[in-house]
């Protein structure tokens, strides 16, 4: 089990590789738009269709490691009930598989809505992207959420030693 854990932690690079080249092509991007709009009064006319899809490549290829990392923002107003009724990892476990299992509706709305993009062969304004492919990224992108949330949950009930300390 513990290797699993480990390999899933190596895999995790991949996705942050990816948000950090969007995050750099999208700095890039903005600083040469501004240039160019201010100096020679020419922006990049593609500027907005590439942020969009850039922050869609940005925000959903971290998500899965943010929900599974307890990386969300949390508020907890509840934290002291459950520690000292020692329920703290029961919760985590029930919020872990309640949300898991949730994400599958939006997953199946998004794809829904890429295949119908698709069908209808909807593509970006000035560079003609098909538009499905980002819906794809993103339906795939909170599939893997999902399951990764799902396996958390059951990592803090039946596993709770393999999860590290920044976990507990």
């Amino acid at each position: 089990m513990q290797s699993l854990v480990t390999l899933a932690r190596r895999i995790s690079v991949f996705p942050t590789l990816l948000a950090c080249v969007a995050l750099f092509i999208l700095m890039v991007m903005t600083f040469c738009d501004v240039i160019l709009r201010s100096v020679f009064n020419a922006p990049i006319e593609a500027a907005t269709e590439l942020t969009r899809i850039l922050m869609a490549i940005l925000v959903f290829s971290v998500l899965p490691m943010i929900s599974a990392g307890k990386g969300q923002i949390a508020v907890d107003l509840t934290d002291g009930v459950f520690s000292r009724l020692r329920l703290s990892r029961a919760r985590d476990a029930v919020v872990y598989l309640i949300s898991g299992i949730i994400l599958f509706w939006p997953i199946q709305r998004v794809w829904v809505l890429a295949e119908r993009a698709r069908d209808y062969g909807d593509v970006t304004e000035y560079l003609a992207i098909p538009v499905f492919y980002v819906g794809w990224f993103i339906a795939a992108s909170t599939a893997i959420t999902a399951v990764a949330m799902i396996v958390t949950g059951l990592l803090y009930i039946f596993a709770p030693h393999t999860l590290s300390e920044h976990h507990q």
